[in-house]
């Protein structure tokens, strides 16, 4: 899978799932002081990762995840 998938796919569920405009998914965007995602949010995020990807979130792996790249970059060394 392209890292351009993987941006596409979660940029979709970001849109859908947590009401996060657009113009706000840029690389850099930090997940909780930028684009308002909450502890509890992260929870649902890493069901929904391991539904559309097919891997095994493991938490302790999530603690260096703060920014949308981040997220990108995590997803595509696992797939």
């Amino acid at each position: 899978m392209q890292k351009d998938d993987i941006i596409e796919i979660v940029n979709e569920f970001l849109i859908d799932e947590f009401e996060i405009e657009q113009e706000s998914l840029n690389p850099d965007a930090k997940l909780v002081d930028d684009l308002g995602i909450e502890s509890l949010d992260f929870v649902d995020i890493v069901v929904i990762i391991e539904n559309k990807f097919g891997f095994k979130v493991k938490r302790e792996e999530m603690v260096d995840v703060r920014t949308l790249d981040d997220m990108y970059k995590y997803i595509e060394e696992r797939v």
